[in-house]
């Protein structure tokens, strides 16, 4: 039997609240529901296998496919173990998964299966195949997300498994388990006061699925560098799936989407998003990148002809911070302009020096720089870069064993107090204006790099 294929596709979230707390929460209801709706889609589609992409099962060691036929376990979330288990007992293909393994290995990619009792399954597959495939009734599939893997392997592990759909004549649903933002709150919050953590992120998010609604998947694959990075999360991992989706999708920006709800988990953007083979007719791409068949190992994991980290090409140079009695640093903070740490611990108090929006590595400015190498002055958003200072001193005062919810007190500077102050008022409101500290904002006439925003803060252990 010939003709198979991808009759569905799905983009749905990870965590285990959808599964054991959606009444905890008016969003994760929500989020809940939408699964429940993708649910239906698939069973009105008649498939006959789900192949999940998990970035909760991330592995070094070549892609790895589940071939046990009923994994059964019981599994407990290493974060949020206080909602809870979830039982599973799951229906899988594992001649399917021999198979996509063989194909794998003929197109050049590194792969095997993974059969063993008692091998636990990663949560984002789990709530998938929980809510997605309720009664177990159709068979899966399960692949790993390899740390290391390039946009041309995970393209070429999609159109093995397409071909394979193909030639197999299965009527199929690709499904990636994944967040589009995954920066979360490092510390207990109740359900109530859950949101998406930051502008920036809800920003982005808002993007991808704009793109996504109108069918314009591969376009959110070529454009995922760009989001990993504006977004501040720096693992590509996280939009590994978008690449493999796009391929499984012959690489199209001519889908039929349909966002079925987006809201947060824990400060995580997640999205229930359904993509139909069925034309809508966009079509066009804005990027394009080689379409490969065969992989050949182009990896490049120890380039070493991009820097490490990026210096400034504005302003001043950046110096490593420095190291003295009671100064705390951190490579998850930016580079300072001079010779002085990111901060120092003085009794119960810690003090940071002036903080920016400037990006730790990349250097890059959130928001955009206020003005290019020649002077001349450029649009940029205050809020990003006022979100990305707050960030930065929250990466400070962990390294220091400390919180943002230590802030004590803090002195502003802007540079245009009249354009800024309300974008600037704005995010503190929602950010540090919860915390409660002493707040003095002073108006200046520049900053030794290109930003718009810097505070300087005193917090206490």
């Amino acid at each position: 039997m010939t003709g198979g294929g991808i009759v569905e596709s799905f983009v749905v979230p990870v965590h285990p609240h959808t599964v054991l707390a959606p009444e905890q929460n008016d969003g994760w209801g929500k989020l809940r529901q939408a699964y429940d709706d993708a649910a239906q889609i698939i069973k009105d589609s008649k498939a006959d296998l789900l192949i999940i992409y998990s970035t909760t099962w991330p592995s070094i060691i070549d892609h790895q496919l589940i071939s046990d036929p009923n994994p059964e376990w019981v599994m407990v979330d290493h974060d949020f173990h206080e909602l809870g288990s979830i039982h599973y007992s799951l229906n899988i293909d594992a001649q399917f998964a021999a198979m996509w393994n063989n194909e794998n290995h003929a197109r050049g990619l590194q792969s095997r299966c993974v059969n063993y009792r008692g091998f636990p399954i990663d949560v984002g597959s789990v709530v998938a195949l929980t809510l997605l495939n309720p009664d177990n009734k159709i068979p899966a599939v399960i692949v790993s997300s390899n740390v290391y893997a390039d946009r041309s392997e995970t393209t070429v592990l999609a159109k093995a498994c397409k071909e394979l759909v193909r030639k197999t004549g299965r009527r199929a649903v690709a499904i990636t388990a994944m967040s589009l933002s995954n920066r979360m709150f490092t510390e207990h919050i109740n359900p109530e006061d859950d949101r998406i953590h930051s502008l920036k992120d809800d920003e982005w998010n808002r993007k991808i699925l704009e793109f996504l609604e109108a069918g314009r998947l591969e376009d959110v694959g070529q454009l995922s560098r760009t989001i990993q990075q504006q977004i501040r999360v720096q693992k590509v991992v996280n939009f590994k799936p978008m690449w493999w989706l796009s391929a499984m999708n012959d690489n199209r920006n001519n889908l039929t989407g349909k966002v079925l709800a987006y809201e947060a988990i824990h400060g995580a953007g997640c999205a229930v998003v359904n993509l139909n083979p069925a034309q809508s007719g966009f079509g066009n791409k804005e990027y394009d990148e080689d379409d490969v068949e065969v992989y050949s190992g182009e990896r490049g994991v120890l380039d070493t002809t991009k820097p490490a980290e990026i210096e400034s090409s504005e302003g001043p140079a950046l110096w490593d911070p420095t190291e003295a009695e009671g100064s705390v640093n951190t490579k998850s903070a930016p580079k300072p302009v001079g010779a002085y740490p990111h901060a120092r611990k003085v009794g119960d108090l810690i003090y940071l020096s002036g903080v920016g929006p400037r990006q730790p590595k990349t250097n890059e400015i959130p928001g955009g720089p206020i003005h290019d190498s020649d002077g001349n002055a450029l649009d940029y958003d205050i809020r990003a870069q006022t979100q990305a200072v707050i960030d930065n001193i929250a990466r400070i005062l962990e390294e220091a064993g400390s919180s943002i919810n230590n802030v004590l007190d803090v002195t502003s500077f802007l540079i245009d107090m009249d354009r800024d102050f309300q974008g600037y008022n704005e995010v503190w409101a929602e950010t540090l204006g919860k915390v409660g500290p002493t707040r003095t904002t002073l108006a200046i006439r520049a900053l030794p790099t290109p930003i718009a925003v810097e505070m300087k803060v005193i917090a206490s252990i």
